[in-house]
């Protein structure tokens, strides 16, 4: 965005100067002005933006969002402006060879692809709107782009039988399909960590876990443990586990982690994780701990199957000691859900 707007930029439409791609394109839309949508569809080496980062374009001084952070956007904005005039995509290419790439910060071997389409104000509209509405409830979805024509399709995340939308769901990933002609852009919610226990060790996990692009959320009805002088205040949800829950989502792409070692707090924390389909469960505490633990659950009718869903001793085996070292080992067992794929 320059320093320079014009009347028509979108501060003046009612939204902050930075802001992210979709809401600037619901606005110019919303203005009933087409807008363009350049999206990395390939990423190869040092390229500083993965693929699916998007750049709405709506004229040479109105955009927001970045392709990939350098001066290859101002080729890109005005690809935009070609494609909101004849309506014809295009997909541009970049790299090493090329003159604006080092200045790009591309010259360590990156390259990238970017696919430019327009949106028109009453469909491109009703199309944001869908992406927003799935946001907003959490819903994973999939967007298919045809790369000869740009048309677009919206796939559900959770309904769908094609392995590709799942797997891209699954990773969080977007990519070109195998035959190279669709752009398959994985729209997921924010993965989320609940910590149960607002702890050191919590308070460590909670720091790596928002510095690695996780919503944190932290659960504690003790107040001498929950209090802002010891986490963010917006990370914080005072109270016991099963009134907490009813205001947040445990769903596929969330993890919940229990570390307050007091069993009322965390066997009900447990019992809403194993009801639920959030990706992880992971509980603090001894062999002989978590062995209690189990018998506990068993008798409040949890089977074998459910209960082998808890991660305990939390952790990756890493000989961890310090509160710190714990947390690193959580977190690094967290991601490892959230990236690999399950054992067959």
């Amino acid at each position: 965005m320059t320093d320079t707007q014009t009347s028509e930029t979108p501060a003046k439409l009612g939204f902050p100067p930075v802001t992210d791609p979709r809401s600037a394109a619901r606005a110019w839309l919303e203005a009933g002005r087409p807008v363009a949508i350049a999206t990395v569809i390939d990423t190869w080496g040092s390229a500083p933006v993965r693929a699916g980062g998007q750049m709405a374009i709506a004229d040479i001084e109105e955009f927001q969002g970045s392709v990939s952070g350098g001066c290859v956007e101002a080729d890109v904005i005005a690809a935009g402006l070609d494609v909101i005039e004849t309506g014809k995509p295009e997909t541009l290419s970049f790299g090493i060879a090329d003159e604006t790439a080092w200045r790009a910060g591309l010259a360590c071997g990156g390259k990238i692809r970017v696919h430019v389409t327009k949106l028109e104000p009453q469909t491109g509209l009703a199309f944001i709107r869908q992406l927003d509405d799935a946001a907003a409830k959490r819903k994973p979805i999939v967007v298919t782009t045809r790369l000869a024509d740009g048309a677009r399709e919206i796939h559900d995340g959770m309904t769908s039988t094609d392995p590709v939308i799942a797997e891209a769901i699954r990773r969080a990933h977007s990519g070109v399909d195998k035959s190279g002609e669709t752009f398959v852009h994985a729209l997921t919610p924010p993965p989320r960590i609940i910590i149960v226990g607002a702890t050191h060790i919590g308070q460590h996990l909670a720091t790596m876990a928002s510095a690695s692009g996780y919503d944190v959320k932290v659960i504690d009805p003790r107040t001498a443990f929950a209090n802002p002088t010891r986490f963010e205040a917006s990370q914080l949800i005072m109270g016991w586990p099963e009134e907490c829950f009813k205001k947040l989502t445990a769903d596929p792409f969330s993890a919940v982690v229990t570390l307050t070692h007091v069993d009322q707090i965390d066997d009900e924390a447990l019992t809403i994780a194993l009801k639920s389909p959030c990706r992880y469960i992971g509980s603090l505490g001894s062999r002989k701990t978590h062995a209690k633990r189990v018998d506990r659950l068993k008798k409040a009718g949890f089977t074998d199957a459910d209960i082998a869903r808890i991660h305990a001793p939390v952790g990756l085996d890493i000989e961890a000691e310090t509160p710190g070292e714990i947390a690193t080992s959580i977190l690094a067992q967290i991601i490892a859900a959230f990236r690999k794929a399950p054992a067959a």
